[in-house]
């Protein structure tokens, strides 16, 4: 079989949801799983498709869902599982399709993952550099599930089950899980640095495997509260390379899909962010949202632009400011150097032109006070506005102990940064899998 139509197949087999990560194949006409991951090409096919899968199912349910729940989109149609995310609260059920759709990507994307990470030493146990870059490839990408699901999330699988009774670990358990897989995969890179054909049919040109594997090291050990490791992670990126998730008209931008093309949600005005965080002038403010502005319940919304305003616009990966930021709060929150600190953040708030990615704040220096709790008030403001539509506001905005949404309120008002804190777990988990926990109060 041609690895074209192989890769196909088996892509759209895995566009299906799954419960409890049991997998279910619709054509029987195509090959079986395991013709599919016990041939050279399959497996190569695989490890491009993980990718294309999570860049467009998986990043749009872990961008528009939590974007929806810290306020950074709102939800304007009126679908009931749109209106059921802007609500928050107690009225967001646990039948809610955006809910569900941001776990069974996870998942998803977890098992292929894993037969990536399994199949590899078997099916290229003789090609020492393709195996090492399919298998730390897989270590990469079951991490980034793992911490999409934390995202969301107080408890979950972090290894998959066929027999759909996966078991739960709590959020510290699963991302210190993603961490020892990704140090695992530094590791392997150092020791067999992958071969030039695994670089250029799964990476591409625009996938920097180290520098992404060490950005999300620095993330999640940030997440565990495991400062020193963040910064040292931090310190291993290089930030002159430029890594993203590229789309095109048979596989679009899935946020353009959302705001755009369905127009199920809107950005809001200043980010989401409470009155007085973002300051006149910001650069980044004319890259991310444009006119016209319509009012809704009382709100402004905006225009969506930067990365997401084109059916075959890229998506960064990650922001090489993210990385500046991360370092800044290590240093905050591990006791260190406040005027490093400093420095770091007015990396990112002067920069008037040279971003990777064109995003640039061009704003005069920090001029606030130079404590603990104002530098990180900082660097909350300038992650909130940076790394706008990445997946990333909720967990700051939990992690940054902005404050939690009442428990008595139903619909949570929008004067809250955030209506959840984490989500129920969907029915489609419960229904088959005895291991499901009890949901959070809120």
């Amino acid at each position: 079989m041609k690895k074209k139509s192989l890769y196909s197949i088996y892509l759209s087999a895995t566009m299906l949801l799954i419960s409890s990560c049991k997998l279910d194949y619709v054509n029987p006409n195509g090959p079986v799983e395991d013709q599919v991951i016990t041939t050279r090409e399959g497996l190569i096919s695989l490890a491009v498709g993980v990718k294309s899968y999570y860049s467009t199912s998986g990043l749009q349910a872990l961008i528009t869902a939590p974007g929806a729940t810290s306020r950074e989109l709102k939800g304007v149609t009126t679908f009931t599982n749109i209106l059921e995310l802007e609500a928050g609260g107690t009225a967001l059920p646990t039948f809610n399709g955006n809910v569900n759709g941001l776990w069974s990507s996870m998942l998803r994307s977890m098992v292929m993952a894993e037969k990536l990470i399994k199949y590899a030493p078997q099916i290229v146990s003789q090609e020492a550099t393709m195996q090492s870059g399919l298998v730390a490839f897989g270590y990469l990408f079951k991490a980034m599930s793992i911490g999409g699901l934390a995202t969301a999330f107080e408890q979950f699988p972090i290894q998959t089950d066929l027999d759909s009774k996966a078991t739960f670990v709590a959020r510290t358990a699963g991302l210190t899980a993603a961490v020892k897989l990704l140090d695992d995969a530094v590791a392997l890179l150092a020791a067999t640095p992958p071969s030039t054909e695994f670089n250029s049919r799964v990476l591409g040109g625009d996938f920097v495997l180290l520098d992404v594997i060490n950005t999300y090291r620095a993330r999640f050990n940030m997440m565990l509260g495991k400062y020193p490791e963040a910064l040292s992670a931090a310190n291993a990126v290089n930030l002159n390379t430029k890594s993203q998730f590229l789309y095109t008209n048979q596989n679009p931008n899935p946020v353009q899909q959302q705001v755009i093309f369905s127009a199920n949600f809107k950005p809001r005005a200043n980010f989401g962010l409470p009155a007085g965080f973002v300051e006149a002038g910001d650069g980044r403010l004319a890259f991310y949202l444009s006119t016209p502005d319509v009012v809704v319940g009382g709100e402004t919304l905006k225009t969506l632009k930067g990365f997401f305003d084109d059916i075959a616009k890229s998506i960064p990966v990650y922001l090489p400011d993210e990385v500046r930021l991360l370092k800044a709060e290590a240093i905050i929150r591990s006791g260190g150097s406040l005027a490093d600190a400093v420095t770091q953040i007015n990396a990112v708030r002067t920069q008037a032109a040279g971003d990777a990615f064109g995003v640039n704040a061009n704003l005069p220096p920090y001029s606030g006070a130079v404590t603990t709790d104002a530098l990180l008030l900082e660097v909350y403001k300038q992650r909130s506005i940076e790394l706008f539509l990445q997946g990333l506001r909720l967990e700051d905005s939990r992690r940054f102990g902005r404050p939690a949404p009442p428990t008595n309120l139903n619909p949570v008002p929008t004067t809250f940064e955030r209506n959840r804190n984490f989500y129920p777990y969907p029915d489609q988990e419960r229904l088959t899998n005895p291991n499901t926990p009890a949901d959070p109060a809120i």
